[in-house]
Protein backbone atom coordinates (compact mmCIF):
# COMPACT_ATOMS: atom_id res chain seq x y z
CA UNK A 1 0.00 0.00 0.00
CA UNK A 2 1.40 3.61 -0.92
CA UNK A 3 1.38 5.86 1.71
CA UNK A 4 0.86 9.53 2.10
CA UNK A 5 4.62 10.66 2.81
CA UNK A 6 4.21 14.29 4.27
CA UNK A 7 3.01 12.37 7.61
CA UNK A 8 2.49 8.94 7.62
CA UNK A 9 6.15 8.54 7.39
CA UNK A 10 6.85 10.85 10.18
CA UNK A 11 4.83 9.13 12.32
CA UNK A 12 5.79 6.01 11.68
CA UNK A 13 9.79 7.34 12.99
CA UNK A 14 7.86 9.31 16.15
CA UNK A 15 6.81 6.04 17.35
CA UNK A 16 10.07 4.32 17.17
CA UNK A 17 11.75 6.89 18.45
CA UNK A 18 9.14 7.02 21.34
CA UNK A 19 8.97 2.99 21.53
CA UNK A 20 12.82 3.17 22.29
CA UNK A 21 12.88 6.04 24.56
CA UNK A 22 10.44 4.24 26.93
CA UNK A 23 11.82 0.93 26.64
CA UNK A 24 15.10 1.91 26.33
CA UNK A 25 17.55 -0.21 24.11
CA UNK A 26 17.04 -3.52 23.96
CA UNK A 27 18.83 -6.45 25.99
CA UNK A 28 20.63 -9.60 24.66
CA UNK A 29 17.44 -11.54 24.52
CA UNK A 30 15.31 -9.36 22.40
CA UNK A 31 18.14 -8.66 19.69
CA UNK A 32 18.60 -12.48 19.82
CA UNK A 33 14.88 -13.13 18.78
CA UNK A 34 14.92 -10.45 16.05
CA UNK A 35 17.79 -11.86 14.37
CA UNK A 36 16.45 -15.37 14.20
CA UNK A 37 12.98 -13.45 13.28
CA UNK A 38 14.79 -12.51 9.91
CA UNK A 39 15.99 -15.98 9.50
CA UNK A 40 12.56 -17.10 9.85
CA UNK A 41 11.02 -14.98 7.45
CA UNK A 42 13.65 -15.94 5.07
CA UNK A 43 13.22 -20.14 5.08
CA UNK A 44 9.60 -20.05 5.72
CA UNK A 45 8.74 -18.35 2.78
CA UNK A 46 11.82 -18.97 -0.01
CA UNK A 47 9.22 -20.12 -2.56
CA UNK A 48 7.23 -17.05 -2.57
CA UNK A 49 10.32 -14.66 -2.34
CA UNK A 50 11.93 -16.26 -5.48
CA UNK A 51 8.41 -16.06 -7.64
CA UNK A 52 7.88 -12.74 -6.50
CA UNK A 53 11.61 -11.58 -8.31
CA UNK A 54 10.82 -13.92 -11.43
CA UNK A 55 7.70 -11.98 -11.79
CA UNK A 56 9.06 -8.41 -11.41
CA UNK A 57 11.71 -9.19 -13.79
CA UNK A 58 10.07 -11.48 -16.63
CA UNK A 59 12.88 -13.77 -16.35
CA UNK A 60 14.72 -14.22 -13.51
CA UNK A 61 16.55 -17.95 -12.22
CA UNK A 62 14.37 -19.60 -9.65
CA UNK A 63 17.75 -21.31 -8.59
CA UNK A 64 19.62 -17.68 -8.58
CA UNK A 65 16.95 -16.46 -6.84
CA UNK A 66 17.17 -19.02 -3.97
CA UNK A 67 21.17 -18.56 -3.60
CA UNK A 68 21.40 -14.59 -4.17
CA UNK A 69 18.36 -13.00 -2.04
CA UNK A 70 17.43 -16.24 0.29
CA UNK A 71 20.31 -18.13 1.26
CA UNK A 72 22.97 -15.81 0.72
CA UNK A 73 21.53 -13.69 3.25
CA UNK A 74 21.39 -16.33 6.00
CA UNK A 75 25.42 -16.70 6.99
CA UNK A 76 25.19 -12.77 8.19
CA UNK A 77 22.44 -13.31 10.90
CA UNK A 78 24.15 -16.84 11.67
CA UNK A 79 27.56 -15.22 12.22
CA UNK A 80 25.89 -12.40 14.56
CA UNK A 81 23.75 -14.73 16.66
CA UNK A 82 26.92 -16.86 17.36
CA UNK A 83 29.23 -13.62 17.99
CA UNK A 84 26.43 -10.84 19.32
CA UNK A 85 26.89 -11.65 23.32
CA UNK A 86 30.94 -10.96 22.60
CA UNK A 87 30.48 -7.64 20.45
CA UNK A 88 27.86 -6.54 22.88
CA UNK A 89 30.09 -6.45 25.64
CA UNK A 90 32.22 -3.36 26.89
CA UNK A 91 35.57 -3.09 24.96
CA UNK A 92 38.40 -2.13 27.74
CA UNK A 93 41.08 0.81 26.60
CA UNK A 94 44.10 2.00 28.56
CA UNK A 95 43.85 4.83 31.18
CA UNK A 96 46.38 7.17 31.02
CA UNK A 97 49.28 6.60 33.51
CA UNK A 98 49.14 6.68 36.62
CA UNK A 99 45.53 7.10 37.03
CA UNK A 100 45.34 3.23 35.66
CA UNK A 101 47.23 1.93 38.29
CA UNK A 102 44.90 3.54 41.01
CA UNK A 103 42.10 1.89 39.61
CA UNK A 104 40.85 4.11 37.01
CA UNK A 105 38.85 2.67 33.99
CA UNK A 106 38.76 3.37 30.21
CA UNK A 107 36.16 1.48 27.81
CA UNK A 108 33.80 1.84 25.27
CA UNK A 109 30.14 1.20 25.39
CA UNK A 110 28.23 -0.15 22.34
CA UNK A 111 24.99 1.56 22.45
CA UNK A 112 21.87 1.73 19.66
CA UNK A 113 21.98 4.59 17.50
CA UNK A 114 18.01 4.38 17.22
CA UNK A 115 16.58 4.21 14.00
CA UNK A 116 17.96 3.58 11.35
CA UNK A 117 16.40 4.51 7.40
CA UNK A 118 17.37 2.01 5.00
CA UNK A 119 16.73 2.82 1.29
CA UNK A 120 17.52 -0.56 -1.12
CA UNK A 121 17.66 -0.99 -5.21
CA UNK A 122 16.07 -3.28 -7.64
CA UNK A 123 19.06 -6.01 -8.40
CA UNK A 124 18.91 -7.58 -4.99
CA UNK A 125 16.28 -6.69 -3.24
CA UNK A 126 15.55 -9.37 -0.75
CA UNK A 127 19.37 -9.54 0.04
CA UNK A 128 20.46 -5.72 -0.08
CA UNK A 129 16.89 -4.98 2.32
CA UNK A 130 17.63 -7.76 4.86
CA UNK A 131 20.95 -8.56 4.89
CA UNK A 132 22.18 -5.04 6.38
CA UNK A 133 19.70 -5.87 9.23
CA UNK A 134 22.24 -8.40 10.56
CA UNK A 135 24.37 -5.19 12.15
CA UNK A 136 21.27 -3.09 12.48
CA UNK A 137 19.48 -5.70 14.50
CA UNK A 138 22.27 -6.52 16.45
CA UNK A 139 23.36 -3.40 17.59
CA UNK A 140 19.77 -2.69 19.19
CA UNK A 141 18.39 -0.48 16.26
CA UNK A 142 15.04 -0.19 14.99
CA UNK A 143 14.25 0.00 10.97
CA UNK A 144 12.13 2.00 8.46
CA UNK A 145 12.83 0.49 5.42
CA UNK A 146 12.03 1.62 1.43
CA UNK A 147 12.58 -1.11 -1.08
CA UNK A 148 12.64 0.00 -4.96
CA UNK A 149 9.69 0.73 -7.07
CA UNK A 150 10.92 -0.80 -9.67
CA UNK A 151 10.36 -4.38 -8.39
CA UNK A 152 7.04 -3.83 -6.77
CA UNK A 153 5.71 -7.10 -6.41
CA UNK A 154 8.95 -7.90 -4.37
CA UNK A 155 8.08 -4.46 -2.39
CA UNK A 156 4.32 -5.67 -1.42
CA UNK A 157 5.82 -9.06 -0.59
CA UNK A 158 8.62 -7.68 1.64
CA UNK A 159 5.90 -5.37 2.91
CA UNK A 160 3.58 -7.92 4.07
CA UNK A 161 6.30 -10.55 5.00
CA UNK A 162 7.77 -7.88 7.28
CA UNK A 163 4.40 -6.77 8.85
CA UNK A 164 3.43 -9.92 9.78
CA UNK A 165 7.02 -10.67 11.56
CA UNK A 166 7.53 -7.48 13.18
CA UNK A 167 5.92 -4.81 14.97
CA UNK A 168 5.99 -1.64 13.65
CA UNK A 169 7.91 0.09 15.82
CA UNK A 170 10.85 -2.84 15.22
CA UNK A 171 10.54 -2.94 11.39
CA UNK A 172 8.66 -0.88 9.47
CA UNK A 173 8.62 -1.19 5.49
CA UNK A 174 7.11 1.42 3.23
CA UNK A 175 6.48 1.36 -0.44
CA UNK A 176 6.03 3.92 -3.15
CA UNK A 177 7.91 5.79 -5.83
CA UNK A 178 10.13 8.89 -6.60
CA UNK A 179 7.85 10.86 -3.96
CA UNK A 180 7.88 8.77 -1.04
CA UNK A 181 12.15 8.09 -1.54
CA UNK A 182 12.64 12.01 -1.18
CA UNK A 183 10.51 12.54 1.63
CA UNK A 184 12.15 9.24 3.12
CA UNK A 185 15.43 10.37 3.02
CA UNK A 186 14.98 14.06 4.29
CA UNK A 187 13.39 12.21 7.61
CA UNK A 188 15.18 12.45 10.84
CA UNK A 189 17.11 9.27 10.74
CA UNK A 190 19.39 8.64 13.85
CA UNK A 191 21.32 6.82 11.05
CA UNK A 192 20.25 6.17 7.27
CA UNK A 193 22.06 3.74 4.81
CA UNK A 194 21.48 3.78 1.05
CA UNK A 195 22.52 1.50 -1.89
CA UNK A 196 22.24 2.40 -5.19
CA UNK A 197 23.51 4.87 -8.12
CA UNK A 198 26.52 7.04 -7.19
CA UNK A 199 24.01 10.07 -8.76
CA UNK A 200 20.91 9.00 -6.11
CA UNK A 201 23.21 8.64 -3.43
CA UNK A 202 24.63 12.49 -3.66
CA UNK A 203 21.05 13.37 -3.66
CA UNK A 204 20.23 11.19 -0.76
CA UNK A 205 23.01 12.31 0.99
CA UNK A 206 22.20 16.44 0.73
CA UNK A 207 18.62 15.51 2.26
CA UNK A 208 20.48 13.99 4.97
CA UNK A 209 22.79 16.33 5.94
CA UNK A 210 19.81 18.69 6.17
CA UNK A 211 19.33 17.22 9.53
CA UNK A 212 22.66 16.05 10.09
CA UNK A 213 22.07 12.53 9.74
CA UNK A 214 25.26 10.17 9.37
CA UNK A 215 25.20 7.54 5.94
CA UNK A 216 26.23 4.49 5.14
CA UNK A 217 26.38 4.71 1.23
CA UNK A 218 27.03 1.90 -0.99
CA UNK A 219 27.18 2.90 -4.29
CA UNK A 220 28.93 0.87 -7.06
CA UNK A 221 31.33 1.86 -9.57
CA UNK A 222 33.23 0.37 -12.34
CA UNK A 223 35.37 -2.61 -10.74
CA UNK A 224 38.06 -3.32 -12.85
CA UNK A 225 39.92 -7.11 -13.39
CA UNK A 226 43.47 -7.66 -13.35
CA UNK A 227 44.50 -10.88 -15.68
CA UNK A 228 48.11 -11.63 -15.22
CA UNK A 229 49.58 -14.19 -17.61
CA UNK A 230 50.29 -15.77 -14.56
CA UNK A 231 46.65 -16.94 -14.10
CA UNK A 232 44.73 -19.95 -15.03
CA UNK A 233 43.32 -18.46 -17.93
CA UNK A 234 40.58 -21.04 -17.94
CA UNK A 235 39.89 -20.84 -14.54
CA UNK A 236 39.75 -17.04 -14.66
CA UNK A 237 37.22 -16.94 -17.37
CA UNK A 238 34.93 -19.38 -15.91
CA UNK A 239 34.68 -17.16 -12.75
CA UNK A 240 34.73 -14.01 -14.06
CA UNK A 241 32.12 -14.94 -16.57
CA UNK A 242 30.22 -16.84 -13.86
CA UNK A 243 30.06 -13.88 -11.91
CA UNK A 244 28.81 -11.19 -14.80
CA UNK A 245 26.30 -13.50 -16.16
CA UNK A 246 24.69 -13.69 -12.74
CA UNK A 247 21.95 -11.60 -12.73
CA UNK A 248 22.62 -10.88 -16.16
CA UNK A 249 25.42 -8.87 -14.65
CA UNK A 250 22.96 -6.66 -12.34
CA UNK A 251 25.18 -6.39 -9.45
CA UNK A 252 27.28 -3.14 -7.97
CA UNK A 253 30.09 -5.75 -7.72
CA UNK A 254 29.99 -7.18 -10.79
CA UNK A 255 33.56 -7.05 -12.84
CA UNK A 256 32.98 -4.10 -14.78
CA UNK A 257 35.80 -4.38 -17.27
CA UNK A 258 39.47 -6.14 -18.22
CA UNK A 259 42.77 -5.19 -18.15
CA UNK A 260 44.37 -8.46 -19.51
CA UNK A 261 48.07 -8.94 -20.14
CA UNK A 262 48.66 -8.92 -24.08
CA UNK A 263 50.84 -12.52 -24.49
CA UNK A 264 47.07 -14.05 -23.45
CA UNK A 265 44.70 -11.52 -24.40
CA UNK A 266 43.69 -13.81 -27.50
CA UNK A 267 43.45 -17.07 -25.51
CA UNK A 268 41.59 -15.08 -22.46
CA UNK A 269 38.45 -13.76 -25.14
CA UNK A 270 38.26 -17.62 -26.14
CA UNK A 271 37.86 -18.93 -23.51
CA UNK A 272 35.09 -16.20 -22.30
CA UNK A 273 33.06 -17.46 -25.27
CA UNK A 274 33.70 -21.86 -24.03
CA UNK A 275 33.09 -21.14 -20.49
CA UNK A 276 29.91 -19.38 -20.88
CA UNK A 277 28.81 -21.63 -23.29
CA UNK A 278 28.87 -24.60 -21.42
CA UNK A 279 26.49 -22.10 -18.42
CA UNK A 280 23.86 -21.84 -20.77
CA UNK A 281 23.72 -23.62 -23.82
CA UNK A 282 20.73 -21.17 -24.98
CA UNK A 283 19.55 -18.27 -23.59
CA UNK A 284 16.25 -17.40 -24.51
CA UNK A 285 13.87 -20.03 -23.53
CA UNK A 286 16.54 -20.63 -20.30
CA UNK A 287 15.14 -19.62 -17.52
CA UNK A 288 18.47 -19.82 -15.78
CA UNK A 289 19.46 -16.35 -17.44
CA UNK A 290 17.96 -13.46 -16.18
CA UNK A 291 16.44 -10.84 -18.23
CA UNK A 292 17.62 -7.60 -18.00
CA UNK A 293 14.91 -5.61 -15.33
CA UNK A 294 13.26 -3.03 -17.51
CA UNK A 295 13.06 -1.66 -21.06
CA UNK A 296 15.18 1.43 -19.90
CA UNK A 297 18.08 -0.39 -18.49
CA UNK A 298 17.84 -2.77 -22.05
CA UNK A 299 17.53 -0.10 -23.87
CA UNK A 300 20.56 1.74 -22.10
CA UNK A 301 23.00 -0.95 -22.25
CA UNK A 302 22.02 -2.11 -26.06
CA UNK A 303 23.12 2.09 -27.11
CA UNK A 304 26.30 1.03 -24.96
CA UNK A 305 27.11 -1.66 -27.62
CA UNK A 306 25.93 0.21 -30.60
CA UNK A 307 28.58 3.12 -29.34
CA UNK A 308 31.43 0.92 -29.25
CA UNK A 309 30.44 -0.95 -32.30
CA UNK A 310 30.64 2.64 -34.22
CA UNK A 311 33.91 3.99 -32.00
CA UNK A 312 35.60 1.04 -33.46
CA UNK A 313 35.75 -1.91 -30.67
CA UNK A 314 34.63 -5.44 -31.72
CA UNK A 315 31.54 -7.30 -30.57
CA UNK A 316 31.53 -10.46 -29.51
CA UNK A 317 27.96 -11.98 -29.06
CA UNK A 318 28.15 -15.24 -26.99
CA UNK A 319 24.90 -16.77 -28.08
CA UNK A 320 25.32 -20.42 -28.68
CA UNK A 321 21.98 -20.99 -29.74
CA UNK A 322 22.34 -18.73 -32.47
CA UNK A 323 18.81 -17.30 -31.17
CA UNK A 324 17.22 -13.97 -32.32
CA UNK A 325 16.68 -11.50 -29.71
CA UNK A 326 14.75 -9.12 -31.91
CA UNK A 327 11.31 -10.11 -30.56
CA UNK A 328 11.34 -11.52 -27.33
CA UNK A 329 8.48 -10.93 -24.26
CA UNK A 330 11.48 -10.34 -22.00
CA UNK A 331 14.47 -8.05 -21.65
CA UNK A 332 17.11 -10.40 -22.45
CA UNK A 333 19.94 -9.38 -23.65
CA UNK A 334 22.89 -12.04 -24.19
CA UNK A 335 26.91 -12.09 -22.42
CA UNK A 336 28.56 -9.51 -24.99
CA UNK A 337 32.58 -8.98 -25.13
CA UNK A 338 33.49 -5.81 -26.53
CA UNK A 339 36.88 -6.03 -27.14
CA UNK A 340 39.61 -2.95 -27.38
CA UNK A 341 37.28 -0.17 -25.80
CA UNK A 342 38.66 3.24 -25.19
CA UNK A 343 37.25 5.97 -22.57
CA UNK A 344 35.45 7.80 -25.46
CA UNK A 345 32.89 4.81 -25.30
CA UNK A 346 30.25 5.65 -22.99
CA UNK A 347 30.32 1.72 -22.02
CA UNK A 348 33.85 3.08 -20.06
CA UNK A 349 32.14 6.31 -18.90
CA UNK A 350 29.21 4.33 -16.41
CA UNK A 351 28.55 1.55 -14.48
CA UNK A 352 27.47 -0.97 -16.76
CA UNK A 353 25.03 -2.79 -14.89
CA UNK A 354 24.37 -5.72 -17.61
CA UNK A 355 25.86 -8.68 -19.16
CA UNK A 356 28.25 -6.63 -21.41
CA UNK A 357 32.02 -6.83 -20.64
CA UNK A 358 34.63 -4.28 -22.06
CA UNK A 359 38.09 -6.24 -22.24
CA UNK A 360 41.47 -3.97 -22.93
CA UNK A 361 45.16 -5.49 -23.01
CA UNK A 362 48.42 -4.16 -21.50
CA UNK A 363 51.89 -5.10 -21.51
CA UNK A 364 53.35 -3.74 -18.37
CA UNK A 365 51.36 -3.35 -14.60
CA UNK A 366 52.64 0.17 -14.07
CA UNK A 367 49.99 1.44 -17.15
CA UNK A 368 47.16 -0.70 -15.30
CA UNK A 369 47.82 0.84 -12.15
CA UNK A 370 47.97 4.16 -13.57
CA UNK A 371 44.84 3.80 -15.37
CA UNK A 372 43.17 2.29 -12.19
CA UNK A 373 44.44 5.11 -10.09
CA UNK A 374 43.02 7.73 -12.75
CA UNK A 375 39.57 7.12 -12.19
CA UNK A 376 37.00 7.07 -9.20
CA UNK A 377 38.07 4.12 -6.29
CA UNK A 378 35.97 1.09 -7.58
CA UNK A 379 33.56 -0.77 -5.23
CA UNK A 380 35.60 -3.76 -5.91
CA UNK A 381 39.01 -4.80 -7.51
CA UNK A 382 40.14 -8.49 -8.78
CA UNK A 383 43.35 -9.31 -9.46
CA UNK A 384 43.16 -12.95 -11.39
CA UNK A 385 47.33 -14.30 -11.09
CA UNK A 386 49.80 -16.34 -9.09
CA UNK A 387 52.37 -13.48 -9.20
CA UNK A 388 52.72 -12.39 -5.62
CA UNK A 389 54.94 -9.25 -6.86
CA UNK A 390 52.04 -8.24 -8.73
CA UNK A 391 49.47 -9.40 -6.31
CA UNK A 392 51.47 -6.83 -3.52
CA UNK A 393 51.25 -4.13 -6.45
CA UNK A 394 47.95 -4.10 -6.72
CA UNK A 395 46.99 -3.92 -3.36
CA UNK A 396 49.54 -1.64 -1.98
CA UNK A 397 49.17 0.90 -5.11
CA UNK A 398 45.48 1.10 -5.79
CA UNK A 399 42.00 2.22 -3.67
CA UNK A 400 39.24 0.02 -3.84
CA UNK A 401 36.24 -0.85 -1.47
CA UNK A 402 37.47 -4.73 -1.41
CA UNK A 403 39.84 -6.73 -3.22
CA UNK A 404 39.28 -10.72 -4.09
CA UNK A 405 42.06 -12.58 -5.78
CA UNK A 406 41.55 -15.13 -7.99
CA UNK A 407 38.04 -14.49 -8.43
CA UNK A 408 34.89 -12.07 -8.20
CA UNK A 409 32.98 -10.71 -5.13
CA UNK A 410 34.29 -13.47 -3.20
CA UNK A 411 35.11 -10.75 -0.12
CA UNK A 412 31.23 -9.91 0.30
CA UNK A 413 30.66 -13.68 0.78
CA UNK A 414 32.89 -13.83 4.18
CA UNK A 415 30.93 -13.11 7.24
CA UNK A 416 34.06 -11.44 8.91
CA UNK A 417 34.88 -9.30 6.42
CA UNK A 418 32.96 -5.79 6.45
CA UNK A 419 31.42 -4.29 3.14
CA UNK A 420 32.11 -1.24 1.64
CA UNK A 421 33.06 1.05 -0.36
CA UNK A 422 35.24 4.12 -0.62
CA UNK A 423 35.40 7.83 -2.20
CA UNK A 424 32.73 7.90 -4.91
CA UNK A 425 31.98 3.97 -4.33
CA UNK A 426 30.23 4.74 -0.78
CA UNK A 427 31.34 5.05 3.05
CA UNK A 428 30.81 2.84 6.21
CA UNK A 429 30.81 -1.08 6.26
CA UNK A 430 27.24 -2.99 7.18
CA UNK A 431 28.82 -6.59 7.48
CA UNK A 432 29.84 -8.87 10.19
CA UNK A 433 31.42 -7.12 13.41
CA UNK A 434 31.94 -4.36 11.26
CA UNK A 435 28.26 -3.46 10.38
CA UNK A 436 28.02 -3.80 14.84
CA UNK A 437 30.29 -1.05 14.94
CA UNK A 438 28.57 0.71 12.10
CA UNK A 439 25.47 0.96 13.60
CA UNK A 440 26.38 1.82 17.17
CA UNK A 441 27.70 4.44 19.52
CA UNK A 442 30.86 3.26 20.28
CA UNK A 443 30.70 5.42 23.38
CA UNK A 444 33.98 6.28 25.52
CA UNK A 445 33.60 5.83 29.16
CA UNK A 446 36.02 6.79 31.63
CA UNK A 447 35.75 6.86 35.63
CA UNK A 448 37.82 8.17 37.48
CA UNK A 449 39.97 7.18 40.54
CA UNK A 450 37.71 7.10 43.75
CA UNK A 451 37.41 9.90 46.17
CA UNK A 452 40.79 9.00 48.56
CA UNK A 453 43.25 9.39 46.15
CA UNK A 454 41.97 12.93 45.14
CA UNK A 455 45.09 14.26 45.93
CA UNK A 456 46.88 13.02 43.05
CA UNK A 457 45.32 16.03 41.39
CA UNK A 458 46.70 18.84 43.85
CA UNK A 459 49.69 19.78 41.63
CA UNK A 460 47.59 20.55 38.67
CA UNK A 461 45.14 22.75 40.71
CA UNK A 462 45.27 26.42 41.36
CA UNK A 463 47.25 27.57 43.62
CA UNK A 464 50.23 26.42 41.31
CA UNK A 465 53.26 25.82 43.40
CA UNK A 466 56.25 23.80 42.98
CA UNK A 467 57.69 22.27 40.12
CA UNK A 468 54.81 21.89 37.91
CA UNK A 469 56.60 21.58 34.43
CA UNK A 470 58.58 18.44 35.53
CA UNK A 471 55.81 16.86 36.82
CA UNK A 472 54.02 16.91 33.82
CA UNK A 473 57.01 16.15 31.63
CA UNK A 474 57.08 12.86 33.78
CA UNK A 475 53.51 12.11 32.95
CA UNK A 476 54.19 12.22 29.18
CA UNK A 477 57.07 9.51 29.55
Amino acid sequence: MNISPDTHLQKILDDQKSFFIKNGPPDYKLRLDRLKRVKDMLISNKSKIVEALDEDYGVRSLDQSLITDVYAALPAFSHAIKNLKRWMKPEKRQSNFPYGIFGARSYIHFEPLGTVGMISPWNFPFYLSIAPLAGIFSAGNQAMHKPSEFTPITADLMKSLCDKYFDEVELATVTGGIGVGEEFSSLKFDHLLFTGSGNVGKKVMQAAAQNLVPVTLELGGKSPVIISSSADIEVSARRIMFNKTLNAGQICLAPDYVLVEESVKDSFIQACQDETSKFYDKLLDNNSYTSVVNAHHYNRLISHIEDAKTKGATIIEINPAKEDFSNQKAHKIPPTLIVDVDDDMTIMQEEIFGPLLPISSYTNLESVIAYINAHDKPLGLYYFGTNKAEEQSVLNLTSSGGVTINDCMGHIQQNDLGFGGVGPSGMGKYDGKDGFLNFSNCKTVYKQVGFKFDKLFEIIRPPYKGNLESVLKNLLK
